[in-house]
């Protein structure tokens, strides 16, 4: 997927005058493009308009000028798209009730190491790879928001838009699945091209 450049990104003035409706879109988007998987785990399949609305909302959020800092932040979210023949995604741990942030958390230590999340894609099994340093086993830390990528073997990306393609988490403590559903995985599919 082609990153995105500095020609792409929006002054803040002008971005604030189209904000709204490429906020609506990303909202609609990220719908086809978000899976839930058991009780506490969501993932959102980033593609190249869901991480330009993150560049955006960054630089108008720390209202950045100047473009070395608009060029860090390009450089930081650009690493969050999907690479050829893998999609890529943010993983989100949900907590609603904040008495239950950390228990829920402590739960869930480790899932972002070993086989414990994968998709499965027909008779392939694509196991997911975190980005480090989003928790420390040792310390009994775990963040609420990883990244994690699947790298398809081609045989797994020819197969995608027509098999059943399940998004599993086996986690000791966290055990679901969830199929994604046919106009997911048309999006998904999209990706992989």
């Amino acid at each position: 997927m082609r990153p995105i450049a500095a020609d792409e990104i929006l002054n803040l003035y002008d971005y604030e005058k189209v904000r709204e409706a490429r906020r609506q879109a990303v909202i609609v988007l990220k719908t086809e493009r978000r899976v839930s998987v058991g009780r506490h785990l969501s993932f959102v399949f980033e593609n190249r308009q869901t991480v330009w609305f993150q560049i955006q909302e960054m630089i108008r959020a720390e209202r950045l000028a100047d473009p070395e800092k608009i060029a860090e932040e390009i450089a930081v979210y650009n690493t969050l798209l999907p690479r050829p023949g893998e999609l890529a995604a943010t993983m989100f741990i949900e907590i609603g009730e904040p008495a239950r942030i950390k228990p829920v958390l402590d739960a869930l230590l480790g899932i972002d190491t070993r086989d414990y999340v994968r998709l499965h894609v027909g008779p392939h099994v694509v196991v997911g790879v975190f980005e480090t340093g989003h928790s420390d086993e040792d310390l009994g830390k775990l963040s609420a928001v990883h990244f994690v990528r699947f790298p398809l073997p081609p045989e797994a990306r020819r197969a995608f838009a027509d098999a059943d393609v399940t998004l599993v988490v086996e986690h000791p403590n966290e055990r679901a699945r969830t199929a994604l559903s046919a106009s997911t995985r048309r999006r998904l599919a999209e990706d992989l091209v």
